[in-house]
């Protein structure tokens, strides 16, 4: 039995569709607080030339300017792929409530793979994290970009 996706991750997922057809890296990511769309963004690395444009770093940045806080403490972030070590500290300094994630990354990730950013005794702060929440897509996505590349 198949369930449909919570509406922050089917739009995340759009934005990865969205990313790849930009050439990028398809990687969606959404910010919720409550119900309320506070981000929405998508990796942008190569269109923007910034090694740091992933679509998290840009979505930690687009709610915190809207909100007016350094501290997203009340929101959920949204994401297509397990984030990287990069985006995982800087989704413990934001001190988001949740992250949920689509796919797994086991060459690059840290969250469940590689670094590991919660599990760090150095970490001050870890959200509630639940992964695979449409992972078949965003796999699908990511191995079809990756694919046509090669």
């Amino acid at each position: 039995m198949t369930f449909p996706l919570p509406p922050p991750m089917r739009r995340a997922l759009d934005l990865a569709a969205e990313a790849a057809a930009h050439g990028e890296v398809p990687v969606g990511a959404v910010v919720t607080c409550g119900e309320e769309f506070v981000a929405e963004t998508r990796n942008a690395m190569r269109g923007s030339s910034d090694p740091t444009a992933h679509a998290e770093m840009a979505a930690i940045r687009t709610a915190a300017a809207k909100l007016g806080a350094s501290r997203l403490d009340d929101c959920t972030l949204w994401v297509t792929l397990e984030p990287c070590a990069m985006c995982a500290a800087a989704i413990a300094l934001a001190r988001f409530k949740a992250l949920r994630f689509g796919a797994e990354d086991p060459k690059g990730g840290g969250v469940v793979h590689g670094a590991r950013i919660f599990a760090q005794p150095t970490c001050h702060h870890r959200p509630d994290v639940l992964g695979g929440i449409g992972e078949e897509e965003s796999a699908d996505l990511l191995r079809g970009f990756f694919a046509e590349r090669r």
